[in-house]
């Protein structure tokens, strides 16, 4: 409804900002982030949008292809820290999926790869520059291989918890797949990636386009 709080019914910083680019994209009209959560109704955006001044939506231009390029403050804080931790996995993302019915392993590895080949942050590794600074490195092609094995004599949670390992950040692509196989009717779908090339939107992102891959449809670049 249109009194309802966009924060209440389930809204948070990061699907404010997609809100944000979608009202430039609809109405072309910027609305600061925080006029969201000063007006978190459709009520008080539309007089908000209604008074914006007008901009007109532009599209972000891909990058002219470099070496390297920068990192963003939240990227060069995750890469400082991971030094620090030595290796640790305190920014994996893991997921664990839970799958029944018939599976085609063949069909799920190629769609990891399109993923791959998709989407650059996936391509993506970290070094330093001659000044130490930290920078990114976005990669033509990487190595990837989809894990397979079966359940045998762990439990579920030993399984999904030995699959988290820690990442190599100069070592793409910052992201792993993997089969456990239960039993012939159901397998277990691990999945994890650095935070450095992800987040809450892009997993979202991700999901949609496995399954509609999965069942063979043709994406859009």
């Amino acid at each position: 409804g249109i009194h309802d709080n966009f924060f209440d019914r389930g809204g948070h910083s990061l699907k404010a900002t997609a809100l944000v680019s979608r009202i430039a994209k609809e109405f072309g009209v910027q609305v600061p982030l925080k006029d969201v959560f000063a007006h978190p109704t459709v009520e008080g955006l539309a007089s908000v949008i209604s008074e914006g001044t007008e901009s007109p939506y532009e599209a972000i231009k891909p990058a002219e292809k470099r070496e390297t390029y920068p990192v963003s403050s939240a990227q060069k804080r995750m890469y400082v820290l991971q030094q620090l931790e030595d290796g640790g996995t305190g920014y994996n993302m893991p997921a664990v999926l839970e799958l029944e019915g018939k599976l085609d392993l063949t069909r799920m590895e190629a769609v990891f790869k399109k993923l791959i080949k998709r989407h650059e942050s996936l391509r993506t590794s970290f070094t330093t520059d001659t000044d130490g600074e930290p920078v990114q490195c976005i990669h033509d092609e990487v190595p990837f291989t989809f894990r397979t094995s079966v359940l045998g004599g762990q439990t579920e949670q030993e399984a999904a918890a030995a699959f988290i390992q820690p990442f190599d950040l100069s070592q793409a692509p910052l992201f792993r797949a993997g089969i456990v196989k239960v039993s012939d009717g159901r397998h277990l779908l691990l999945v994890d990636m650095h935070h450095i090339i992800s987040d809450g939107v892009s997993v979202n992102t991700l999901i949609r386009e496995f399954g509609e891959l999965y069942a063979n449809q043709e994406l859009p670049a």
